[in-house]
Parts: structure tokens; C-alpha cells; sequence
């Protein structure tokens, strides 16, 4: 992927205390943007919004966000 944009809410200066953020039809690929040489978390298109929602919510983990989705 090759169309990585970051937060406004990057922080001061290089804007490197936040996460990145890549789109296509079908996937949605989050990494951090302090080491983006590693893999990104990737979602498919339809799973985004929820993770974000569960997180909102006060799910706190990834196994916590399994849980929700059974």
C-alpha cells in the first residue's frame, strides 16, 4: 500500500506519536507511524467501523474485540 496519510492529531513537530492510516475498496490497514516498516493491522472494509466503535465503547484489547464479535 502506498497511500498511507496520517491524523491530524499527529502531535507536534514530524507528527510521529500517532497512527497511520491506508484505504482501498476493500481493506483498511492501520500501523504505526513511529515504525512503519512493520506489518500494518489490516481489516476488511466492513470490520473497521466496528473495531473503532468497540474501542469507544471501552474494549481495550483485541481479544476483548473477538469477544464482541463472537
Amino acid at each position: 500500500m502506498d497511500n498511507w496519510r496520517k491524523s491530524s492529531h499527529s502531535g507536534e513537530g514530524d507528527g510521529n506519536e500517532c497512527v497511520e492510516i491506508a484505504i482501498t475498496p476493500t481493506l483498511i490497514a492501520v500501523r504505526d507511524s513511529k515504525t512503519p516498516a512493520r506489518g500494518p493491522l489490516t481489516f476488511p472494509a466492513g470490520a473497521f467501523a466496528p473495531f473503532i466503535d468497540a474501542l469507544k465503547e471501552g474494549y481495550s484489547t483485541v481479544t476483548d474485540f473477538a469477544k464482541l464479535r463472537g
